[in-house]
């Protein structure tokens, strides 16, 4: 069995664009690190984009988050720039909303294939969190970890109490 790495929303718009936070860029160098970490080893990387479109305020996230973000074709869609070449081999799962069916399914079919599946990225209380339900929804046997130094969020309240619900979801956070 192996492991498999998801890389959620590293995009522009999350690290220095519309949605970006102090602290944000603070986790790229480690999400690198790991990358490279995961394909010395042979093991899978795969990561998602958050993909909104112009009728973003249309949409039920873009009433509750009013603020158009990671609209496909714009910089802010794009992945920042340290990982961008490092992930460029890498499955992309673009999603119209935090967490990825398309993930779930990709999952779900290959379970087998995993024992550990490690997330990180951004934002933990949003994206992170809801991918991490998926993998546990499509892998209940494999372990799940998401290692709090490669994630975070504007709001360091919900950051810290993210990892709590993870806990008691059984995620393993390191």
């Amino acid at each position: 069995m192996g492991k498999l790495l998801i890389v959620v929303d590293m995009q522009n718009d999350f690290v220095d664009g519309a949605l970006g936070f102090d602290g944000a860029d603070g986790i790229i160098d480690g999400i690198a690190s790991k990358i490279r970490e995961y394909k010395e080893a042979g093991d899978e990387v795969v990561y998602t984009l958050d993909t909104h479109f112009e009728n973003y305020s249309d949409t039920q996230e873009g009433r509750n988050l009013p603020v158009p973000h990671c609209i496909k074709g714009s910089e802010g869609h794009d992945l920042v720039p340290a990982l961008k070449d490092l992930l460029a081999d890498c499955m992309c799962f673009e999603k119209p909303t935090f967490g990825s069916l398309k993930l779930g399914n990709y999952i779900n079919s290959n379970e087998d294939r995993y024992d550990t599946i490690e997330i990180c990225g951004l934002v933990s209380n949003i994206c992170v969190i809801s991918n991490a339900v998926v993998a546990k929804a499509a892998a209940p046997e494999a372990e799940i970890i998401v290692d709090s130094a490669l994630t975070d969020s504007f709001d360091k309240k919900l950051d810290a109490e993210t990892f709590d619900i993870l806990r008691g979801i059984q995620v393993t956070v390191r």
